[in-house]
């Protein structure tokens, strides 16, 4: 199966990057934990490196949080969400693009629960969209699955941290 060798860049970093070149860029990530009322949960195949994940982004300058998610999940998914419970705020570790770009993302995670649409791939940013149960999950990334342990234990009280 053959991988996009990268993903679309937003307009705001492609500028930063005309200044600092591959250097770091501390980013500001939203991911979601999507379940829906079956207690199944919303996964995306990354066409980037052909890795399932939860649904993800980059928070865009002046974009609320909880917007940016619903804008990610919609555009990833075709599916509208209602963003709940902010469960986790994590320090990733840096990535290092192909392209020799690295970045770091202090990652929000929310738990939301599908409002309408039916889930399918809607950009080229994924290989696959799926529901799965949480005891056949498939292989997802350590991150990913640190997000969904925290949002799986929330218990009212976000978890701060680093990965």
């Amino acid at each position: 199966m053959a991988y996009r060798e990268r993903m679309p860049v937003p307009d705001f970093i492609l500028a930063l990057r005309q200044h600092v070149g591959h250097a770091t860029l501390p980013l500001v990530g939203v991911s979601g934990v999507v379940r829906d009322d079956a207690d199944r949960l919303l996964c995306i195949q990354r066409a980037d490196n052909g890795q399932w994940s939860l649904v993800s982004g980059i928070l865009e300058p002046g974009e609320e949080p909880m917007t940016a998610l619903a804008r990610e999940v919609w555009e990833e998914t075709a599916l509208t969400v209602e963003v709940g419970e902010l469960t986790s705020v994590l320090a990733l570790p840096p990535i290092t693009y192909p392209n020799g770009d690295v970045a770091q993302y202090l990652d929000l995670c929310f738990r939301c629960r599908p409002i309408g649409g039916e889930a399918r791939v809607n950009d080229d940013e994924s290989l696959a969209v799926g529901w799965f149960a949480l005891d056949a999950l498939p292989a997802l990334s350590p991150t990913a699955r640190e997000r969904l342990a925290l949002a799986l234990a929330f218990q009212g009280r976000p978890h701060f941290g680093r990965l």
